[in-house]
């Protein structure tokens, strides 16, 4: 009760509420607007921006219209002892809601709000690292779907034996960049090796990459002069999926040494559009990768989570199990994680763990 108090109370400066339905109603007054499709791909991103407002908006609303019932049911309960339960169960439900809402309000970065361009690349382990990066792919599929996320897969390069070299996909909905940010790093997986005849452990290690999906509206300054188009011949399934000209496109960004490509649209010109927006997203993440750095530094010269760190381990010799490097979170059921069922876990826990690293940052 204590805790539900002090949000009440405080909800304003907690959830910054009246600001959020000022942006819902400017948002909705814009989307009424002539014209406001004409940019499809802009007036999707406001929708999910529009989205991920009311997710905060709407059940802080329906938490604050609780607040009277709730006192009203504690005067019952004092009169009617039997009713006990009664406010505990409404006293657990308005928690949860609270838990939610809490989680929610941490995606406040610039870019938390868009879409994620999610690359998973093989890096150590030989076959095991290629096997073990779909293995990944096919994780955050699932998890994608089975929270609404739309999918679509950009870039994809099969690995000759098993498994894939890399891949990029597409996951758009409200704030999943906000969410997918903190599975940036090395991903290391130990288990008994289907790929060795002589049933050894191999540890394997995959990367994941993610940037914003950001849209032609936001500002990223990428001189035609430092990036260098290659063009090459897309990979297929084989027989008659076989790409016969050279469509595929590989962008690479000289200054930052920073390499997208893309082979998954019907023509040349297509891949080349989907590869300088996923080079504008990369490089709008590193921009925001720098500002992290520069915020941690200013207080405690804390360096944020970068690329290269390994961030989970995944085990399935000796016994099953997964536990992230950074937050401690753990889960003994490995299918489940890779399922995508309870991925979610690691996700909430890394927003809390960042929260509280930045705020014991300013101490």
């Amino acid at each position: 009760m204590k805790r539900l108090a002090s949000v009440w109370s405080n909800y304003e400066t907690v959830f910054d509420y009246s600001a959020k339905q000022q942006a819902i109603k400017d948002i909705e007054l814009q989307m009424g607007e002539a014209g406001f499709w004409d940019n499809s791909e802009s007036a999707q991103q406001t929708v999910a921006t529009l989205k991920g407002l009311k997710g905060i908006v709407d059940p802080m609303r329906g938490l604050i219209a609780s607040a009277d019932d709730l006192d009203a049911l504690m005067e019952m309960a004092d009169e009617e002892p039997e009713m006990a339960d009664e406010v505990r169960a409404e006293i657990g439900r308005l928690e949860a809601v609270l838990d939610s809402l809490e989680l929610k309000a941490l995606l406040n970065g610039p870019n938390d709000a868009a879409g994620a361009l999610l690359t998973i690349n093989a890096r150590d382990g030989g076959t095991d690292a290629n096997d073990w990066a779909d293995m990944m792919l096919r994780m955050y599929s699932a998890w994608a779907v089975a929270n609404d996320f739309k999918i679509e897969l950009l870039d994809r390069h099969d690995n000759e034996e098993a498994g894939i070299n890399h891949a990029t996909i597409a996951v758009r909905g409200p704030m999943a960049y906000g969410y997918l940010k903190g599975e940036e790093g090395i991903h290391r997986l130990v288990r008994i090796s289907p790929f060795n005849s002589e049933g050894k452990r191999q540890t394997s290690f995959a990367a994941v990459d993610v940037s914003p999906e950001i849209d032609d509206s936001i500002d990223i300054d990428i001189q035609d002069k430092d990036v260098r188009e290659d063009r090459y011949r897309a990979g297929g399934a084989g027989g008659q999926h076989v790409n016969k000209t050279d469509s595929a496109i590989r962008l690479t960004h000289i200054p930052t040494n920073t390499v997208v490509q893309c082979q998954n649209e019907r023509s040349q010109h297509q891949n080349r559009a989907t590869a300088w927006k996923m080079l504008r997203a990369k490089m709008a993440r590193i921009e925001e990768s720098k500002r992290e750095a520069e915020q941690a530094n200013k207080y405690a010269n804390k360096a944020s989570t970068g690329f290269g760190s390994q961030i989970r381990n995944y085990f399935l010799h000796p016994d099953q199990r997964v536990k992230d490097a950074r937050t401690g979170h753990y889960v003994g059921n490995f299918q489940a994680v890779m399922d995508g069922s309870e991925l979610q876990g690691f996700l909430d826990a890394f927003l809390r763990w960042r929260a509280k690293e930045m705020s014991d940052a300013k101490v």
